[in-house]
């Protein structure tokens, strides 16, 4: 049932709002040790950002308290923007305990607006309403972390017959597929994605683990290139091969430190492959994974030093 009680929802002024640098701490970081804060990366120049912001606030007055939203101009808050590693704008971060828990970039569809902001409401601990297909979204990623590749697929299968353009059952289909080894399956199915939500972060993330799928089928053996890095520490190509093999075997940490130490010794080396292969793991991961982020910084320090 839909709540029409429009007295009992906090004032816009109380749950959108700007914000700058000296202000960032008190209106994101202190709000979100008690309601999530939604923050809006932005600036006037970006046409995206235009299309995008008015969707989230109509998301977030929705939510009705559940949720806070700050909006932060980039162009004026450099020192922020550059912490937080904002390569491009749109991007949102959702913070809940002062901490990054889920984020996307570019503009998506209002249907994954709304899947973002009831993950965001769930994860403070509110009741995110209307919220059936994540739900089974949710149902299906646990079902695809406990192995049963075949069932989530079923899942995810059966949410696009309600929502067709619903990026992230799609993408979850994707990866399904890759779990149960059917790479060309998930790339058809990859390939075959409505127009309206090819850009989504989902299917970036899932062409990237795509790739890396593809990759690990001809990775070399780990003992061996281990050894040939260590017999000639310069021979790039081979560190190169071990951080894919490294990341074939399930070591992703171990597999970004080789890229970064091959990207420090060579930033240019294969026309900046260690680089490449950095962002297409990062792409992999979720926006608030420790080893992206880490990874993220590093590779910015190495790039701007």
């Amino acid at each position: 049932m839909i709540d029409l009680n429009f007295s009992a929802a906090p004032a816009a002024d109380d749950l959108i709002k700007d914000t700058t640098e000296a202000t960032f701490m008190a209106d994101v970081i202190e709000v979100s040790k008690t309601t999530p804060v939604i923050v809006d990366f932005w600036a006037p120049w970006c046409g995206p950002c235009k299309t995008l912001g008015p969707q989230l606030e109509s998301a977030v007055r929705a939510a009705k308290g559940a949720v806070k939203m700050v909006k932060v101009n980039i162009d004026e808050a450099q020192r922020i923007a550059g912490q937080l590693q904002i390569q491009s704008i749109p991007t949102v971060y959702a913070f809940f305990n002062g901490q990054p828990i889920d984020g996307f970039q570019g503009a998506v569809p209002q249907s994954e607006i709304k899947a973002f902001i009831d993950r965001v409401v769930k994860a403070g601990g509110g009741e995110a309403p209307g919220d059936t297909l994540a739900d089974a979204v949710a149902a299906a990623e646990e079902m695809l972390a406990e192995g049963a590749a075949a069932d989530a697929a079923q899942t995810f299968a059966a949410i696009l017959g309600e929502d067709p353009n619903h990026a992230g059952a799609y993408g979850g289909l994707v990866r399904a597929h890759i779990a149960s080894g059917d790479l060309d399956h998930a790339e058809a199915i990859l390939n075959g994605a409505p127009a309206e939500i090819s850009k989504a972060p989902e299917l970036e993330a899932a062409h990237a683990q795509l790739q890396l799928a593809r990759q690990a089928e001809g990775a070399g053996p780990l003992a061996e290139l281990k050894a040939a890095v260590e017999a000639n520490p310069e021979d790039l190509q081979a560190r190169f091969d071990l951080a894919k093999a490294l990341h074939a075997n399930g070591d992703v940490a171990g597999a970004v430190d080789m890229l970064l130490d091959l990207f420090r010794r060579d930033r240019e080396w294969n026309e900046g492959a260690a680089k490449t292969q950095l962002f297409i793991i990062f792409d992999a991961l979720k926006p608030n994974d420790p080893i992206m982020l880490h990874g993220r910084r590093k590779l910015s320090s190495m790039i701007f030093a």
